[in-house]
């Protein structure tokens, strides 16, 4: 299975705020309402999680969903200016 990068980078963010907080995967998915295998899928960057997945995540860590992205250390393209 080819995984796109983002997709990857976003599962390790999310993967390191949970446990940051202690959470195991199982107990968490359960706390956001989501089937384990789902969000396991998310974790490793497999599925190109529904924005109201990704909400329901950082409701959990308790976070703005904007902060499951890139630390800001990207730059927009020149192209999108």
């Amino acid at each position: 299975m080819q995984r796109h990068r983002d997709l990857v980078t976003l599962g390790a963010r999310i993967r390191a705020l949970r446990e940051e907080r202690g959470w195991s995967q199982e107990a968490f998915a359960h706390h956001c309402g989501l089937d384990r295998t789902y969000y396991g899928g998310i974790e490793r960057g497999e599925r190109n999680v529904a924005v109201i997945n990704l909400l329901k995540v950082a409701r959990g860590l308790e976070v703005n969903a904007g902060s499951l992205f890139a630390d800001g250390d990207e730059r927009p393209s020149s192209s999108r200016q």
